[in-house]
């Protein structure tokens, strides 16, 4: 099978994850009889600084062309000062507009070779974590209208609209129900409706989607309990479905759950199979071609893409179990080191999992 995919390198440690993650791709290609092409497109700082915008045309058009996109990370501080429009950031949503990619998956498992790098309590971590946040990713406070002005007093004064339509909250839900079908069958819909409109509105359709999955267990959770049950109970979670910004905060958290935001992937999905797949943790520019940063994350977005958009499934596996069997065998890049373990840098832990792909996994 021939695959055609879009590399958005990126800022900061961007290129150094990204080119891992391809070497492991490859691998796998060769292991598995498969082919993939890739073609390198500008986003984010460095697309500013060579043709001064965050998302070039021809990025979209590349990417519109490809089966799947690859990203590593944008921003960093040098581009901190630009107006909202012309931040690294702007490249990133604007490209999941342009893409349609509605859906933003984010798995949080807690390894078991990385259990002492968990924060929560023995005890805790010992009834397991093992959930998947989906997040709603083109609606919400962050595509909404935005104004700053100075009101009828003087004060200067920000706005950013919070708005959601049925439809955007219907899909996402779906979604949600889909996936839980695959996992353990438990939905929980995160929500502010004690407070938000949107919110209100967000229950009311999450309600009516749930009457079509009667095999899936549901319940409603406001967001500030769920900020907390996530630190005192994260076992009870298998399927989190929220809005935009809940899940941004949501997602961090729990990445941090599973030990460090090095291992956590990420997908984003329109309708159908194409998705854009990267790591949850940012561009990182204070390591940026020290060799420190932790690959895995990338590696493990690069298997949730052929799962995903390409249904190569077994291939997936192997990457997957690839990461555990460098685990396993103590290798630890430096944000999950711990003692008695083998320190390697970006490259190496790379090429380790590269060398431990088979296809008898």
């Amino acid at each position: 099978m021939e695959k055609k995919i879009a590399l958005i390198h990126g800022d900061g440690i961007g290129p150094e994850i990204v080119d891992e993650a391809v070497k492991v791709l490859n691998k796998t290609a060769d292991i598995f009889g498969h082919k993939f092409t890739y073609t390198p497109v500008l986003m984010g700082g460095i697309a500013i600084d060579e043709t001064g915008v965050p998302l070039p045309e021809e990025t979209v058009k590349v990417c519109k062309a490809s089966d799947s996109v690859l990203l590593g990370a944008v921003g960093g501080p040098k581009w901190d000062k630009g107006e909202g429009k012309m931040r690294p950031e702007a490249g990133l949503l604007g490209i999941r507009g342009a893409l349609g990619l509605y859906a933003n998956l984010r798995p949080a498992k807690l390894l078991k070779p990385l259990a002492g790098a968990c924060p929560l309590k023995k005890e805790t971590t010992e009834q397991g974590l093992d959930l998947l946040i989906v997040r709603e990713l083109i609606g919400g406070a962050y595509f909404g209208d935005k104004r700053t002005f100075t009101d009828d007093k003087g004060h200067l004064t920000a706005i950013d609209e919070m708005k959601y339509s049925d439809f955007e909250v219907e899909r996402i839900c779906r979604k949600a129900f889909e996936l839980a079908r695959k996992r353990r069958g438990f939905v929980t819909s995160v929500d502010k409706a004690n407070v938000l409109d949107t919110s209100r509105l967000w229950r009311e359709i999450a309600h009516k989607v749930k009457e079509d999955y009667p095999d899936i267990g549901y319940e409603d959770m406001l967001v500030d309990n769920t900020a907390m049950q996530l630190i005192r109970n994260p076992a009870h979670f298998d399927v989190i479905v929220t809005e935009n910004l809940f899940g941004d905060i949501l997602s961090d958290e729990a990445s941090m759950l599973t030990g460090s935001l090095g291992m956590l992937p990420s997908a984003s999905l329109a309708d159908g199979e194409f998705g854009l797949y990267e790591p949850v943790h940012g561009s990182a520019p204070d390591i940026a071609g020290t060799g420190k940063a932790n690959p895995i994350a990338t590696i493990l977005s690069a298997a949730m893409m052929l799962r995903f958009s390409f249904g190569m499934l077994s291939e997936a596996d192997a990457i997957e179990k690839a990461v555990d069997k460098a685990l396993n065998a103590g290798y630890r890049t430096a944000d999950i080191m711990s003692e008695g373990c083998k320190l390697v840098n970006c490259t190496e832990m790379g090429g380790i999992i590269t060398d431990g792909l088979s296809a008898e996994n």
